[in-house]
């Protein structure tokens, strides 16, 4: 690879990191309003942000290689575990409904000083224990439904990498309509002074007399 700030790893990761937590503050999922909202269906921010990375990523990695910038197959693809993906998509679901956050987003929150994203990091670093002590118990299981490895979907359907792209698009395009309908439906999205407020909001006192005192007229 002959990309600038190619170091193997060291110094492009940490600049696209920062990028990518500034997009991530930007968007306001430092807030887990942001997350609990798009399973209430009310503020569809993340689908909207997320599938619009996925494109442009997509279309990133397609174009770097057919300008000759990247080898073909030179990154990391990782094969289809059916049940794993299931069962992991099924307990991450219910984490970040509960929690608020994303790993990505808890660590921008904690830097945004939200005490909950660093519970919800301290809790995801216990997950992560948790799992690795017992993945030896559930290894033949994770790997039983493997699929072919390392496929992408253009090796997978047969079809060219434009045309997956463009049916991408066209589902993202069908998910953000549907999404703004639904926002509208039930009050979203969040503004951005609804998802500081908490942030943002002084406490407030309970009114004493002083408060409730009768001005003088004019």
């Amino acid at each position: 690879m002959n990309l600038p700030l190619y170091d193997n790893g060291l110094l492009s990761g940490l600049l696209i990191g920062l990028l990518f937590g500034y997009v991530l503050e930007g968007a306001g999922f430092g807030s887990p309003r942001r997350l609990t909202g798009q399973f209430f269906l009310k503020d569809w921010s993340v689908f909207k942000v997320m599938f619009t990375a996925v494109i442009v990523a997509a279309f990133g990695l397609w174009l770097f290689e057919t300008l000759g910038w990247i080898a073909p197959r030179s990154y990391f693809v990782p094969t289809l575990l059916l049940y794993g993906t299931i069962g992991g998509g099924l307990l991450i679901g219910v984490g970040f409904m509960l929690g608020g956050y994303c790993p990505g987003t808890s660590a921008v929150g904690f830097a945004s000083g939200r005490m909950d994203a660093l519970v919800f990091m301290i809790g995801m670093v216990a997950g992560s224990a948790l799992f690795a002590a017992m993945f030896d118990d559930i290894r033949a299981w994770a790997l039983e439904t493997a699929g072919p490895s390392g496929w992408t979907l253009p090796q997978l359907t047969g079809l060219p990498a434009l045309v997956i792209i463009f049916v991408l698009t066209v589902i993202a395009f069908l998910g953000w309509k549907l999404g703004t309908a639904l926002e509208r439906r039930f009050g979203g999205p969040y503004t951005a002074e609804q998802v500081l407020s908490e942030m943002t909001e002084p406490e407030r006192k309970p009114e004493t007399a002083v408060d409730q005192r009768i001005q003088p007229a004019e």
